[in-house]
């Protein structure tokens, strides 16, 4: 009896060990809660952001440089530097420079006085945050960038920037050109957007992740990393195997003579009206897409019929939107996703529920379906091979995945399941979501035909050259532009308006489409600053300097900055780094639309209280020019013309 109660004593001790062993094997015995794992995943993006802004910090141009300098980021450096040499026992302090909100109390603002007073309250120890900001002034270095400073309110630090550095920054910019801060190592970004499904039309969510993505390229691009831009485009599936039965239905010779589908979607929904209401069609769909994962030569024949026909279809919005992409669709991925299902098997992490294979991810409160029940695979498989590619094939240190919102749950599953294998370390390598909101019509619901249908890309894109000309010809352009001139406004107007109109909003939000709206000539529109850009260039044709002229004058003439319009116009044009930084680091464009509209209103308060031009009240002859005005005006147009660059927005010389 007492041999046998220590047999069974054992026992019970070795399957309590072994299921302690498994559990530490099973990544979900150790799930922190979510609220912990959203907290670290957050702590980990702000680590990332630290570490970008302290290495664009240690990579601004000195002065003299051909780049762009950015103040804000010089103010920071000096900052630093005395908010450590003022508190050296805070051990990180906190660091707040941003633009001044009135002009009357400086150009700049330093508020890191407040943060650094709790910390220091924290301490034990006491002092106000006026003697902290009197402190900071004490320890602030020898710059040739500010002015004077002075200690408001409870220890805000006003800053007032020398004019005739900000006069060089102007000059430089003149002489070299809109030119990006020096990168001290060329990353490599992903950028997968657009994204449409095969045999299917693009619609408004395929119309917005297009234009944010490519935009969010041409900043990356500007800035000089190594961009790649890819179409993640739906060409595998079950689906195709209804298209490829319909196919050998319709065109039985397909495989000899090219079959003529020219409306595809049309060609979609015949072949899902047979899929499902006829069985035996049915049945033979489901041996095609068989087939067509055994790669048969005459069934791969078929597929790539149906894809080179969408392929078409799509490139015609691509060139209307002067966008570039390398297609890599689903099934560039179907090899590698039974290495990553057996990576998954290697590690443990596979769990098997109801016939189908799954991951649970810590913090996740769903998991990720990786094989079916019936062997295939799902989006899940597609999405972590594609990671897996782009990060170990690819070595990319930024990927950046731009869809609609809804499915950002899919990404982040996808993104802590990398994480939890150990494909990337949020602190070396940025994976992030860029999700966007829907496009409601101006009925506030979604958008769609009158008769609820899916609107075509196409259509819009016509539909919008259509108001576009309609617009000129209201304003009677076509009776001083060349045809030729006429067609290139017309289409600036359209496609700029339309691009314009998706980046100007916060894009988490949705937003109404509205031809009206974006082609409106007030407010922040695209119409307004084309309108503006072109009314700028055109004052120096009034004063008849070419870009020779103007060169020549920005070398050797100094810009005065001692009007305040003057003064407040030259600080919005050397605000772009700036602006520019910001989106780099949170990916909302609608911050560069709102600066550029900025510029522009800035633009017309100086212009309508600075002569640029003086006529002759009689003779309207030009009497006089004021240069360093006119090289004002030409600093903006230049800063304006690089901002619609990265937007998309190809502006015209005459409007």
């Amino acid at each position: 009896t007492s041999s046998a109660f220590c047999f069974v004593y054992r026992w019970r001790q070795i399957r309590t060990l072994s299921a302690e062993i498994e559990s530490l094997k099973n990544p979900r015995a150790l799930e922190p809660s979510p609220q912990l794992a959203s907290l670290k995943e957050e702590n980990a993006k702000l680590k990332y952001r630290l570490n970008t802004l302290k290495r664009s910090l240690q990579a601004d141009p000195a002065p003299g440089s051909r780049a762009m300098l950015n103040i804000n980021q010089r103010l920071q450096q000096v900052f630093e530097d005395a908010i450590r040499a003022a508190c050296p026992q805070v051990a990180d302090p906190p660091l707040a420079v941003t633009p001044g909100r009135d002009p009357k109390f400086g150009d700049y603002q330093c508020n890191s006085a407040m943060a650094l007073g709790q910390m220091l309250k924290a301490r034990g120890e006491k002092v106000t945050p006026r003697e902290i900001a009197q402190k900071i002034l004490e320890n602030l270095p020898e710059n040739e960038l500010i002015e004077k400073t002075e200690i408001a309110g409870p220890g805000f630090i006003n800053i007032h920037i020398r004019k005739p550095f900000v006069s060089k920054l102007l000059t430089n910019l003149l002489l070299n050109g809109v030119q990006p801060p020096p990168l001290p190592v060329r990353k490599k970004v992903i950028v997968d957007f657009s994204s449409p499904n095969i045999a299917k039309e693009m619609h408004v969510g395929h119309l917005r992740s297009t234009i944010i993505g490519d935009s969010m390229c041409r900043l990356f691009e500007f800035l000089g990393y190594e961009v790649v831009r890819l179409n993640h485009v739906g060409d595998w599936g079950t689906q195709f195997g209804m298209l490829i039965a319909h196919l050998q239905d319709k065109f039985p010779d397909y495989v000899t003579s090219s079959p003529p589908i020219g409306d595809l979607q049309a060609f979609y929904k015949e072949s899902k009206k047979r899929f499902d209401e006829e069985e035996d069609f049915k049945k033979r769909a489901y041996r095609c897409v068989v087939r067509l994962q055994s790669k048969e030569p005459e069934i791969i024949k078929a597929w790539t019929l149906i894809c080179d026909v969408s392929r078409a279809e799509f490139q015609r919005v691509y060139d209307c939107l002067q966008v570039k992409l390398i297609e890599r669709g689903e099934s560039f991925y179907q090899e590698m996703m039974k290495a990553v299902v057996e990576e998954l098997k290697q590690k443990g992490v596979l769990e098997l529920d109801e016939g189908r294979h799954i991951v649970f991810v810590p913090g996740q409160s769903i998991p990720l379906t990786v094989v079916k029940s019936d062997g295939g695979f799902t989006y899940d498989t597609s999405d972590l091979a594609a990671i897996h590619q782009r990060i170990f094939q690819e070595r990319a240190d930024i990927i950046i995945y731009v869809t609609d919102s809804g499915q950002s749950t899919h990404f982040q599953l996808v993104f802590a399941a990398a994480r939890m294998l150990g494909w990337y370390d949020p602190l070396t390598t940025r994976v992030e979501h860029a999700g966007f909101g829907v496009v409601l019509g101006e009925d506030k619901k979604k958008f769609k035909t009158r008769s609820g249908d899916t609107v075509r890309l196409m259509d819009l894109l016509d539909e919008g050259l259509k108001r576009s000309m309609d617009k000129l010809k209201d304003k009677e352009r076509d009776k001083v532009l060349t045809p030729e001139e006429l067609t290139q406004a017309q289409r600036s107007v359209a496609y700029g308006c339309i691009k314009y109109a998706d980046l100007s909003h916060n894009r988490i939000n949705d937003y109404v489409f509205s031809f009206d709206k974006m082609l409106d000539d007030r407010g922040n529109t695209a119409a307004y600053l084309l309108y503006a850009l072109t009314r700028i260039r055109s004052i120096s044709r009034l004063a008849s300097l070419d870009g020779g002229a103007l060169a020549a004058a920005a070398a050797s003439t100094p810009i005065l900055l001692d009007h305040d319009k003057e003064w407040k116009l030259g600080k919005c044009i050397l605000r772009f780094p700036e602006v520019l930084n910001k989106i780099l680091e949170d990916l909302f464009l609608h911050g560069l639309c709102d600066y550029l509209y900025e510029l522009a209103t800035t633009f017309t308060e100086f212009y309508d209280s600075c002569y640029c031009v003086e006529k002759d009240r009689q003779t309207g002859e030009v009497v006089k020019v004021n240069m360093w005005r006119m090289l004002l005006c030409e600093a903006t147009a230049t800063v304006m013309a690089k901002g619609f660059d990265i937007l998309g927005i190809t502006p015209v010389s005459r409007m």
